[in-house]
């Protein structure tokens, strides 16, 4: 069994994959958690994997001891992310209901009032470390807003994310006691909107219903975690990423403050040649399932590896090139088939705004730090800078 080499996954993702994809479809691997697992590496393995019914996200399918996880009280636990239908489905149909493409669109002028506050902070000082000041401050912002947290309660929850997504071994005990953290939080912030309802997401879950169906307080504490969890994580790490795309290619940040309006095609290329998510959700097959050639045995790790199939050259021409203008996409950034991101909408807008209010504002925003320095995080389960320094 061949181990995955995080370091090379960390410094070097797309390189590895590269030599990976072209070795074979699957590869047998040690995992992120020593245990044994299969790497699906190409665009049409993974795409069909992604909305294959027989590969399970209920880790209750998983055989005994082949996978060790995140573990999560059943209160944090009963979210999509670990549903199969038809409990995935029930739940979904709940929640979309609250989650509208229209509540996105009404978002777009905040969340850009946000942005243009968030500049304005660090403009005169001519520097930033962009990360901490703008793609990490903005998300949360956007969340907290839309799930309706009171602005006093927000200042722990990076600390208790950052816990969960890169854990510190010398300190395990914190990756548990932000668990505990935001399983309070939650459980007591969904009796106050029930209590007093608000104009906001959380109060409209709560009061979501379908021929009498609601969601149990387990789902409800589950969801508001997943979409805190997802939607604050991923969004930072596309921001940042993207921005570096752009710094490391003048010419393209030319063309976009010239061409606002290429934004939308931008977001959607910059999402497939670099994303937050490198590995989809682990999956475990419900039987015997032939992917790639290569038959995986029913309850073993699936590891479906959305970084490698979104620069396969059998879908994508010349995949490694960032092309602002490609017109054959189909990236799998977000996912597809039932699974596909729920906040998709709220992701991309996001992203948008916030390149073009950092474009509009800085015309000559550069790297102020040698680009061998800047650092990632040390997991294979999230792509993300640990600072971005700027200047302008």
């Amino acid at each position: 069994m061949q181990p995955i080499d995080t370091n090379a996954l960390i410094e070097d993702p797309y390189g590895t994959y590269e030599k990976l994809r072209e070795a074979g479809p699957v590869h047998r691997v040690t995992g992120p958690d020593g245990r044994p697992a299969w790497l699906v590496t190409r665009y049409e393995d993974v795409r069909k994997g992604l909305a294959d019914p027989r590969l399970s996200l209920d880790r209750r399918n998983a055989l005994p001891g082949n996978y060790s996880g995140f573990s999560l009280p059943p209160a944090l636990d009963a979210n999509l992310l670990n549903m199969d239908p038809p409990d995935h489905t029930r739940v979904r149909r709940l929640v979309v209901k609250a989650f509208t493409p229209g509540r996105v669109e009404k978002l777009r002028a905040p969340v850009r009032a946000i942005a243009d506050e968030l500049l304005d902070a660090v403009e005169p000082d001519g520097r930033a470390d962009l990360l901490a000041a703008y793609a990490g401050p903005l998300p949360i912002i956007v969340i907290c807003d839309l799930l309706g947290i009171p602005q006093g309660d927000r200042r722990d929850f990076r600390v208790w994310t950052d816990a969960l997504i890169t854990p510190d071994r010398e300190r395990p005990h914190l990756m548990k006691e932000a668990v505990g953290s935001m399983m309070g939080f939650l459980g007591g912030l969904i009796e106050s909107k029930r209590a007093d309802p608000g104009d906001d997401l959380l109060s409209d879950l709560i009061a979501a219903e379908d021929g009498g169906d609601t969601l149990s307080r387990d789902e409800l504490t589950s969801l508001a975690f997943l979409i805190l969890f997802a939607g604050y994580e991923n969004t930072v790490h596309l921001i940042a990423n993207s921005v570096l795309a752009l710094l490391d290619r003048p010419g393209l940040l030319r063309e976009l403050r010239k061409n606002p309006d290429g934004l939308g095609t931008a977001v959607e290329e910059l999402s497939r040649w670099d994303g937050p998510a490198p590995l989809a959700i682990r999956r475990f097959p419900l039987e015997d399932v032939e992917i790639g050639g290569v038959t995986v045995p029913a309850g073993e790790t699936v590891l479906l590896s959305v970084a490698s199939a979104n620069r396969d050259p059998r879908h994508f021409p010349h995949p490694d090139r960032l092309d602002l203008h490609r017109e054959r996409s189909g990236h799998l950034a977000l996912g597809h088939g039932i699974h596909y991101c729920l906040g998709a909408p709220l992701a991309r807008m996001e992203l948008e705004t916030a390149l073009a209010a950092l474009l509009e504002r800085f015309g000559n925003l550069e790297l102020d730090a040698p680009r061998d320095s800047l650092a990632w995080r040390p997991t294979i389960r999230a792509r993300g800078l640990i600072s971005l320094p700027v200047r302008w």
